[in-house]
């Protein structure tokens, strides 16, 4: 009796066809959790560093804490938190400026916002494209009265300066953009809460 193969059909062994998507091993999955989750909370240890950079500033400019304003002339005391520095100005295109502004109760008060309006939104992952475009123009002003690639003072004196360039204040100014720019603000943070907000759904730039 004879047997007849179906033409459809290829002897041997069948192959099944191949896949271009395949599911990923489940270890690939976790490692790639591990190191999102490990990069979401070294961004927020970074943020929350930063923000108590601004935060301090605040707490010892206005209570005198002993650290770099002496007690007894914080703010609360009658104290100015520019008046030292900004007088102070001794490099740089500014100077007259600065020196102008010096002690003058809107640069005070400017000033004091600033940094606690700064501190708290990147401390608590709120508001993070706002307190980097507003922490970003106070340390360009700090940049602008500290003069990094001046080499001498106007009184002739070295500037101690040790970097043209890239000093505290780009960094800070650079953190504060990158944690901005990666929304950091879910970890360890009210950022997912702050977004679910009507009105910052609606305004992107309040994120």
């Amino acid at each position: 009796m004879a047997v007849h193969e179906d033409p459809q059909r290829s002897p041997g062994i069948h192959v099944p066809p191949f896949r271009r998507h395949r599911t990923a091993p489940a270890s690939t999955v976790s490692a790639d959790l591990d190191t999102h989750t490990a990069q979401a909370y070294a961004l927020a240890s970074l943020r929350i560093l930063t923000g108590f950079v601004f935060l301090w500033a605040f707490l010892d400019k206005t209570f005198g804490l002993g650290y770099a304003t002496a007690s007894g002339k914080g703010w609360i005391d009658g104290g100015s938190p520019t008046k030292g520095f900004l007088s102070s100005v001794a490099a740089g295109p500014m100077q007259s400026t600065f020196h102008s502004w010096a002690g003058d109760a809107w640069a005070d008060w400017l000033f004091m916002l600033g940094l606690l309006a700064v501190g708290v939104a990147v401390m608590t992952g709120v508001a993070l494209r706002l307190a980097a475009g507003a922490g970003t123009a106070m340390m360009a002003l700090m940049w602008l009265a500290e003069w990094p690639p001046a080499k001498h003072l106007s009184d002739g004196a070295p500037s101690m300066s040790s970097n043209p360039f890239a000093d505290y204040h780009v960094i800070y100014a650079a953190a504060l953009i990158v944690l901005a720019a990666v929304g950091a603000g879910a970890a360890w943070g009210l950022g997912r809460v702050w977004c679910r907000l009507p009105i910052v759904r609606d305004h992107s730039w309040l994120h």
